[in-house]
């Protein structure tokens, strides 16, 4: 009998990719990692993590994401509608990742 060791994948870096699809109707996904070690190779364990939505004027159309999260690899999908549940019209929205100090912004288009 043979063991077989399962090696684990952990990201070394922050990382935010684009939504796909883009334009999208009516749902997009959106990938983001959260690395184990950050600068000078020290550990970072969990961290708050938000990833919200903007619309053109900056702002806030719906939170995705509003938690405590552990290095990873994370997809989350956004159905174009807002906080309320209601659908939000055709255009150009940006989305935020922010874990810790870390924060980066995307744009995506929403075409109906």
């Amino acid at each position: 009998m043979a063991l077989v060791k399962a090696e684990i994948r952990t990201p070394s870096e922050y990382y935010l990719s684009q939504n796909c699809p883009n334009p999208f109707n009516p749902t997009t996904h959106i990938h983001y990692t959260l690395p184990v070690t950050g600068e000078r190779g020290l550990v970072i364990g969990p961290v708050h993590t938000t990833l919200k939505i903007y619309n053109m004027l900056g702002q806030e159309v719906r939170t995705l994401v509003d938690d405590v999260k552990e290095p990873g690899y994370y997809r989350v999908t956004w159905d174009g509608r807002d906080n309320f549940g209601e659908e939000v019209s055709s255009g150009v929205y940006f989305y935020r990742l922010t874990a810790g100090e870390y924060s980066v912004t995307k744009r995506m288009v929403l075409m109906k």
